[in-house]
């Protein structure tokens, strides 16, 4: 696959990139990248989570009524799940969510993100990125120039670049990510990726 290479305003350079055919090109596994996604958010979770059980409620522990003759249910103390201030039954205990998706896979999964955006036209690419002054405005008119102004965007460069970071933190639905870090989650979870010369040849290569 080809694509035409713009410049950061939005003008046809001219020349054209390849895009891998086993990296763009491949049959998309779904299940791959579903599981691939529910992993990377499955990490994200603290898992911090805590209700207190019976034992654990401040309260007395007497009875509260006999247990028979009153015409009534019987009950115990006052820390009963069942009543007001009580404990909670079968409540959320700290745990760890993460859980093993085998390397092949996760790079499957990649792969299929990146040929299903190929698919559906949401990839473009630029000579290179350069911003004179860490402005924002000046990341707005290049998202306009491309046309993905009011998309949610993943720009991708081949390494870290301060002025590029600090244009675009401030425009909602933006992300800005290293070629060599990119994830599955990151690709799907957009409408539009900017991809620059460099950090697509180190995705040719790396995936």
């Amino acid at each position: 696959m080809e694509l035409a290479i713009l410049t950061q305003d939005g003008r046809d350079t001219g020349r054209k990139a390849v895009l891998n055919d086993a990296v763009f090109g491949i049959t998309v596994n779904e299940n791959a990248v579903y599981l691939d996604v529910k992993q990377f958010l499955a990490n994200q979770r603290q898992g911090t989570h805590k209700s207190k059980e019976r034992s654990e409620i401040s309260g007395s522990t007497r009875k509260l009524h006999k247990q028979k003759g009153g015409g009534g249910a019987r009950i115990g103390d006052i820390n009963s799940p069942l009543l007001s201030g009580g404990a909670r039954v079968f409540g959320p205990k700290p745990r760890d969510y993460r859980f093993k998706v085998n390397k092949k896979t996760k790079e499957l999964a990649r792969r299929s993100a990146w040929s299903q955006k190929a698919a559906d036209g949401q990839i473009i690419v630029v000579e290179d990125i350069k911003f004179t002054e860490p402005r924002t405005k000046e990341y707005v008119k290049m998202a306009k120039d491309l046309k993905v102004d009011g998309k949610k965007v993943l720009v991708v460069l081949p390494e870290n670049n301060e002025n590029v970071y600090l244009a675009m933190r401030n425009v909602p639905g933006q992300r800005l990510m290293r070629a060599l870090d990119v994830n599955t989650y990151g690709i799907m979870n957009n409408k539009a990726i900017i991809l620059t010369e460099a950090s697509l040849d180190i995705i040719n290569n790396k995936d």
